[in-house]
C-alpha cells in the first residue's frame, strides 16, 4: 500500500489534546503528507479524542460512524483514535469499530510514525500499554505562528473520584528543564512570542525527578522551571496551565509578581464551592483554602485575572450545597469560568455513587450558574474600559476581516481595527473603548507598537 498523500486531524477536548494534536501533525508533515481541511476527502483521518465528559465520547463515536462507512468505499482510507477514549476504550474500539486502523493511547502520540508503518503493512494496531514518554525529538506543527504549547509534565497522580485522566494518561512524568528550556529557545528563534507552559496538574511538576534540597524541598519545582526558561530571547509572554489548589503556593504567586514576561492570569479549578462535596470528590483542599490563594494572588498582582473550573450536580450535592458554589462565584468574581454538569465516567469511583442527581436538575443548575458566571465577568471586565492594553496579535478577526484579534496579558480576547499582515506577532497598545463579558473592543494607539513585526519562521 502506498503512503497516503493528506490527512485531517479533528481535536477534542483539553489545551495537552491541543498540543498532541500538533505534535502528530508534526509527525504526519514529516512523513510527507499534506494537511487537508476537510476529513472526508483525507487519506488519513485522525480522532485526538477526551473522554472528560460523555457528550464529547459520543461525538467521536458519531463521527466514527460517518468514516467507517466511507471506508467500505474507500478501503486505502486510513483511519486512526488517538488520545484518551483511545487509551479508556483500547481493544474494544476494535470490536465496536472493526473499520478502525489504529487505536493510540495519549502517551504514544510520539510514536505515530512507527505506528503507522506497522498499519501500512498491514496490521491493525493497538497502542495503549503504559510507557516512560521519550524525549519530544518531533517538530510540532502549530497552528499558530504566535503562540505555542510546550508540554512539562504528563499525566497525573491525583485520583479526584469523577475523573479519568489518571487513567487514560498514566502516572506524572516531568521532562527534564533543560529540555524544556531548549524547547523554548528553538521556539524564540523561529519567531514565536508566547509560550503557554502545559500541564494536567502542572503545580507537580519535578516531584518525579531525581535530587533533593537540603532544606527538604525538591530540587526541581514548577517555581524554579519559570525562573529557569523566563530569559530565554524572543519569547515574550509565559502562561501555564492548569494549577491544582493542593499544590498551589505564595512562592509561585511571587514568581509570577516578580517575573515580566509572566502574564497576570492564573487557571485555577476549584469544582465546587462546598467543602462536604470537595472531600467526595478527593479535591484535598477546603473552599477557604481556595480563598486564601485568590485573596494572596490579589493581594501582589491586584490587576491578575483569574479563571476556573466548576461541576454542578456532583452525586449527592444538594440545593444548599450548590448554592455555596453561587455564592463562592459571587464572592471571588472570575475572569472565566468553564462549567460543566457531571458526567458519569466509566472506571471512577463517582460514577458508581447511587445517589446521583438527576439531569434535569444538573440542567438547571448548570443555566444558573452560567447566568451568574457571566454576570461576573461583565463586572471584570469594566476595569478594561479606557485602559490601555498590550495586545498580542494572533491574527484576524474570523468575523470582521477589518479587524485583528489577540489577548490582553490577563487573556481577555479583544479586537481592533488593523492590518492582519502587518501587526501578527506584536504586541500592541489598545485603548479598550468597548467591554463585553468574555471580550473587549478598542483602537491602537498611534504610533506606539511596542514591536518590530514578526519575521517569518525561520526553517531549522
Amino acid at each position: 500500500m502506498t503512503a497516503p498523500r493528506t490527512y485531517h486531524i479533528t481535536t477534542f477536548g483539553c489545551q495537552m489534546n491541543k498540543a498532541d494534536s500538533e505534535r502528530m501533525a508534526g509527525i504526519l508533515d514529516a512523513l510527507g503528507l499534506e494537511a487537508c481541511e476537510d476529513a472526508n476527502q483525507a487519506d488519513v483521518v485522525l480522532y485526538n479524542t477526551c473522554t472528560i465528559r460523555d457528550n464529547a465520547e459520543q461525538k467521536v463515536y458519531s463521527y466514527l460512524g460517518r468514516q467507517a462507512k466511507r471506508k467500505h468505499q474507500q478501503p486505502d482510507l486510513t483511519l486512526i483514535v488517538a488520545g484518551c477514549v483511545a487509551q479508556q476504550e483500547g481493544e474494544q474500539l476494535l470490536r465496536r469499530v472493526p473499520e478502525l486502523d489504529l487505536v493510540m493511547g495519549p502517551q504514544h502520540a510520539n510514536r505515530l510514525g512507527d505506528l503507522l508503518e506497522q498499519v501500512l503493512d498491514g496490521n491493525q494496531v493497538v497502542a495503549t500499554e503504559p510507557i516512560h514518554i521519550v524525549e519530544d525529538i518531533t517538530k510540532p506543527r502549530r497552528d499558530s505562528a504566535v503562540c505555542a504549547w510546550v508540554n512539562v509534565i504528563y499525566g497525573c497522580n491525583e485520583r479526584c473520584t469523577y475523573c479519568v485522566v489518571p487513567g487514560v494518561r498514566g502516572q506524572e512524568q516531568s521532562r527534564p528543564p533543560d529540555a524544556i528550556r531548549a524547547e523554548l529557545v528553538e521556539l524564540g528563534r523561529q519567531g514565536y512570542r508566547e509560550v503557554t507552559l502545559l500541564g494536567q496538574n502542572i503545580d507537580a511538576y519535578g516531584r518525579d525527578l531525581p535530587g533533593s534540597r537540603s532544606d527538604g524541598r525538591h530540587s526541581h519545582t514548577f517555581t524554579d522551571l519559570l525562573y529557569a526558561v523566563h530569559d530565554v530571547p524572543g519569547i515574550e509572554r509565559l502562561r501555564f496551565a492548569t494549577s491544582h489548589p493542593r499544590y498551589f503556593t505564595e512562592r509561585l504567586i511571587r514568581a509570577c509578581a516578580e517575573l515580566p514576561k509572566v502574564c497576570e492570569h492564573f487557571h485555577i479549578p476549584f469544582q465546587s464551592g462546598d467543602n462536604a462535596i470537595l472531600k467526595a470528590m478527593a479535591r484535598g483542599y477546603t473552599h477557604e483554602k481556595y480563598r486564601r490563594i485568590i485573596a494572596k494572588i490579589r493581594e501582589l498582582m491586584p490587576q491578575a485575572a483569574i479563571s476556573a473550573d466548576a461541576i454542578v450536580g456532583f452525586p449527592g450535592e444538594t440545593e444548599a450545597q450548590f448554592e455555596n458554589t453561587l455564592r463562592l462565584v459571587e464572592d471571588i468574581g472570575f475572569d472565566q469560568l468553564n462549567t460543566a454538569a457531571y458526567s458519569p465516567r466509566p472506571g471512577t469511583p463517582a460514577a458508581r455513587w447511587e445517589n446521583q442527581v438527576s439531569e434535569d436538575v444538573k440542567r438547571d443548575r448548570l443555566q444558573r450558574l452560567n447566568r451568574l458566571v457571566e454576570v461576573k465577568a461583565a463586572e471584570r471586565s469594566q476595569r478594561y474600559l479606557g485602559n490601555i492594553e498590550e495586545i498580542l496579535v494572533e491574527g484576524e478577526n474570523p468575523k470582521n476581516p477589518a479587524q485583528v484579534m489577540g489577548r490582553t496579558r490577563g487573556n481577555r480576547l479583544t479586537f481592533f481595527d488593523g492590518d492582519c499582515a502587518r501587526l501578527r506577532g506584536q504586541v500592541v497598545p489598545v485603548k479598550i473603548t468597548q467591554v463585553r463579558a468574555f471580550s473587549l473592543t478598542g483602537e491602537g494607539v498611534t504610533g506606539a507598537i511596542a514591536q518590530p513585526p514578526l519575521q517569518p519562521i525561520a526553517s531549522p
